[in-house]
């Protein structure tokens, strides 16, 4: 029963977020739910991995990655989205397992795949910013517009089509992630981030484990970046790659609820919300401050609720679900002859 209603309950809200943009057309809020669901994907792509203990601090290179080789590929080369966008998900997971072979198989864990991961976001961040002549550098760099066939360069101005297609990539996130949950990996991973010993002991391929989730948590974040820059039209280091790009990821994810499938989605909300909030009333003053806020928040949110916001939610609705199947059973019992 509890299962049915879940399902009745996603139908029921699949249906009215695609409902939603043919019934209220505001461009400004659709912008918003945009972004909205593009960083939700990107927060979850990094929970899938970070929720197994592998904290990385390298998606925002992954996401960087996405982002420039999908739009260089389309100035200089001409080569459409279509075909960039999984070029650029190729790159991201070369580097991935060019990254975490080493540290996986030599036990690399713990604040030491922290640090390697951190070098990573900056190399790319770094080598972005270097190749100026290419990439726009600081500046920022703007995909060309399409003079021909807009399907094909993946371009187009109707809000609406953005916001199904970011609702799509959104709900293929969620999906891998439910995958991934019911799986057999997830409890090699959680065998692995208890004891790694233990777990290679009992038969688990501990670095072929790490590796697959890394890459498909890799591959993901590319994709997110790609997205984003196909609708944004515009990009800049610090907007897709870096260090702080990384820590947003990782403060969305715990602030929302790592464990939880939604925990994301509602840490993109805050995420969106407070950087908007921030821009319109404080304008150019307060560029910078939502990463003071992130951090803050973090630190609190470790502290005082570290399943973060839905994850508490529903763990205070844990006793009150375990009465109500106490009453089923009793009810069942009771109306069974014989009994």
């Amino acid at each position: 029963m509890m299962g049915q209603g879940r399902l009745v309950a996603w139908a029921i809200g699949l249906a009215a977020l695609i409902a939603l943009p043919f019934v209220y057309r505001d461009p400004y809020h659709l912008h918003i739910l945009v972004l909205i669901l593009i960083w939700s994907f990107a927060y979850t792509s990094w929970s899938i991995m970070g929720r197994f203990g592998l904290v990385s601090l390298g998606h925002g290179g992954f996401m960087g990655i996405g982002a420039y080789v999908t739009a260089l590929l389309w100035n200089h080369l001409g080569v459409s989205p279509w075909i960039g966008i999984p070029v650029g998900m190729a790159a991201a997971g070369v580097l991935a397992l060019i990254v975490g072979y080493p540290c996986f198989r030599f036990r690399i864990t713990g604040h030491y795949f922290v640090l390697v991961t951190l070098a990573l976001s900056g190399i790319v961040l770094q080598v972005v910013t270097a190749t100026r002549d290419y990439t726009g550098g600081s500046l920022g760099y703007t995909p060309n517009r399409a003079s021909g066939n807009k399907l094909l360069a993946l371009q187009f101005d109707d809000k609406t089509t953005w916001y199904l297609i970011a609702l799509g990539v959104w709900l293929a996130g969620i999906v891998v992630w439910h995958l991934i949950d019911r799986s057999m990996s997830r409890y090699a991973l959680e065998a692995i981030s208890e004891d790694e010993d233990a777990a290679a002991a009992a038969g688990v391929n501990v670095t072929a484990e790490k590796l697959k989730i890394t890459l498909i948590s890799a591959l993901m974040t590319a994709l997110a970046g790609s997205i984003y820059v196909q609708y944004q039209m515009f990009i800049t280091p610090d907007t897709v790659s870096g260090i702080a790009v990384s820590l947003q990821m990782v403060f969305a994810a715990i602030v929302g609820g790592l464990f939880v499938s939604l925990g994301p989605t509602v840490g993109a909300v805050i995420t969106i919300l407070l950087a908007e909030t921030l821009r319109i009333g404080f304008g150019t003053k307060a560029v910078g401050w939502d990463n003071l806020v992130y951090g803050v928040l973090l630190v609190l949110f470790i502290i005082f609720l570290p399943k973060g916001i839905l994850g508490s939610v529903l763990d205070r609705l844990k006793p009150q679900r375990k009465v109500s199947r106490a009453h089923e059973q009793e009810a069942i019992q009771i109306a069974r002859p014989g009994t």
